[in-house]
This record gives structure tokens, C-alpha cells and sequence, in this order.
């Protein structure tokens, strides 16, 4: 086979074709061994499997909490959002009082002066947690208002003094984007580091300007392919929320279909790729976490031109 050989797109924060290659090549049967041992990676091949794995995950923890007499604190993505309802319809079934329950959702869209959107808006990852999940739970089950949680303008800069003075996150749910974010803390915030590691996992929450990928990916799988309705910024968390919860649950279920999938090569470079401050979520590596990928995802990552 030929070669031909090329530098990666300026626009790409992270800059080892090195790396990438080698990733690239990781085969689906190959996927869950030989990462870093702080990772326990696991495959699930079926879509409805994955979402009930993923929502039972979340109902076994709040019962653990509830069992332990202890308040249970999340920190939660808004997708994937299947396992939302099934969490839901489990909890009204068994009857589970959420009442020790704090929820926190890592991001949520802003405009291009920091101004988080309404509730009200159609995008709003706040409107889309509560049809989703809170309001599916009957409401003598609900936690209290108060303990629902946003990253919203009025409370971006004291957010993680609420989850501390809590006493911490348990566990912190998420997925991974495009470029490697976790959140929305996009992979270009490397760059303000400068190298300095220690500085960049003990960042907290901001408004971000989003990437150009991470505008792509949410118009592709959120907003019908329609790249002028994705907001230009958001508030997210940082890496200290993520890093300091007692657990890290992150679920990838990045398949389109057909043999689409956006998110093959990026599980790769997080899961087996060298932790840098330019794949933000190769820094799962650091700490105890568990990465559940969809089978789609998982396959191996080719070029198709039929």
C-alpha cells in the first residue's frame, strides 16, 4: 500500500500523528486490554443493554447511599439521556426516596457574553434533564428543588465550593467528545497551562468557548446537523470536579448507525493514548475510573469510501 504522509489540521489541538497512529490500529478485541490500570474498560454490544447498564449503575449507587444512611452527590451529563427514563421508571417502581439525592449537571449552553440559556429554550440542557429524568420521577420520590443542581451564570464561580461543602462528589458520570472534552472543557484550554499538569487538574469551573469540533459534533447528534444553532460557548466543571469524585463512570455510545461512529477513534486515544492537556479526557488515566463503550463504537477504525 502506498504512503502518504501529512501533518494534522492547525486547528487540532493535539499534534502526534504519533499517537494517533498507533491508537488508530488498536483492533476492537484489543480495545479493553493494555490501557492504564487505573481504567476498567468494558464493551457492551447491545444499545438497550448499554442504557439499562447505565441506568442501573446510577439507581445501585443511590441505594447504596440511601442504605448507608449518607447523602448520595452526582455529578451528571446531560447525553446520553436514555438511561434517564429507565432510572426513572425503576426508581418509581421500587419506590425510592430521592430525598438524600443532590444532582449536578456538568455543563450547560451559554451565549457569546457567558449568559447561560433558559430553562425555557428548546437546547437548554436544563429543561432537557428535567423532561428527562427529574419530572419522569414521581414527584413524593423527587429530591427537592434545591438539590437539583446547574452550572448556570449566577453559580459558575462558587460550584464547586456547593459540591464541596457537601462533602464531594461520589461519583462523576460523563461521555467523551469529539475532541477528547469531558464536559465541556474543551481540549484548546491546554494551551493556558503551559505545560503545567498540576495547575490544569486542579481547574474548576468556567465559561468556555467551544471548539469548532465540539460545535460540529452537537449540531451532528443534537441539533439536525444545523451548526448555526449550536450556542458559540457553554459553562462546564473542570478537571478538579471530575478528578475529585470518589468515582468516575463515563459511557460512550457515539454510534450513528450504519457503521457510523464519531467517537471509535477518540475512546481509543483517551483510553490508550498518552495523557496530555489536549485530550482532556486521557486524564481518566490518573484516577480510578470506569469507561463502558457501545459495540459500534468499539469497532475498529477504517476507511470506508463506498
Amino acid at each position: 500500500m502506498s504512503q502518504f504522509k501529512y501533518q494534522l489540521a492547525k486547528f487540532i489541538d493535539f499534534q502526534d500523528p504519533e499517537a494517533c497512529a498507533r491508537v488508530r490500529k488498536i483492533k476492537k478485541s484489543e480495545l479493553t486490554k493494555g490501557a492504564n490500570p487505573n481504567l476498567n474498560i468494558k464493551i457492551i454490544e447491545d444499545r438497550k443493554d448499554f442504557f439499562e447498564a447505565f441506568a442501573n449503575d446510577l439507581v445501585d449507587r443511590i441505594t447504596q447511599a440511601r442504605d448507608e444512611s449518607r447523602k448520595f452527590v452526582a455529578i451528571v451529563p446531560l447525553g446520553p439521556v436514555p438511561q434517564y427514563k429507565i432510572a426513572a421508571r425503576i426508581i418509581n417502581e421500587r419506590k425510592i426516596s430521592l430525598e438524600h439525592c443532590h444532582f449536578f449537571n456538568m455543563d450547560e449552553y451559554a451565549d457569546e457574553n457567558g449568559n447561560t440559556a433558559p430553562i425555557t429554550w428548546e437546547g437548554s440542557f436544563q429543561k432537557s434533564m428535567y423532561e428527562h429524568f427529574h419530572n419522569q420521577i414521581d414527584e413524593k420520590l423527587r429530591p427537592k428543588a434545591e438539590q437539583l443542581h446547574f452550572p448556570t451564570t449566577d453559580v459558575i464561580k462558587s460550584y464547586s465550593d456547593i459540591i464541596e461543602q457537601l462533602g464531594g462528589a461520589d461519583v462523576c458520570y460523563g461521555g467523551i467528545g469529539w475532541c477528547g472534552h469531558i464536559a465541556f472543557w474543551e481540549s484548546d484550554l491546554g494551551h493556558e497551562f503551559k505545560g503545567d499538569i498540576e495547575a490544569y487538574k486542579k481547574a474548576g469551573p468556567r465559561t468556555v468557548e467551544l471548539t469548532p469540533m465540539t460545535i460540529m459534533q452537537n449540531a451532528l447528534h443534537s441539533f439536525g446537523g444545523d451548526w448555526s444553532w449550536v450556542p458559540p460557548k457553554a459553562n462546564t466543571i473542570g478537571p478538579v470536579n471530575i478528578l475529585g469524585a470518589r468515582a468516575r463512570s463515563f459511557w460512550l455510545d457515539g454510534d450513528l448507525g450504519g457503521g457510523v461512529s464519531w467517537q471509535r477513534f477518540i475512546a481509543r486515544l483517551v483510553t490508550h493514548g498518552p495523557i496530555s492537556e489536549f485530550v482532556p479526557g486521557t486524564f481518566l488515566q490518573t484516577q480510578p475510573s470506569d469507561i463502558h463503550i457501545l459495540g459500534g463504537v468499539a469497532e475498529d477504525v477504517e476507511i470506508n469510501m463506498a
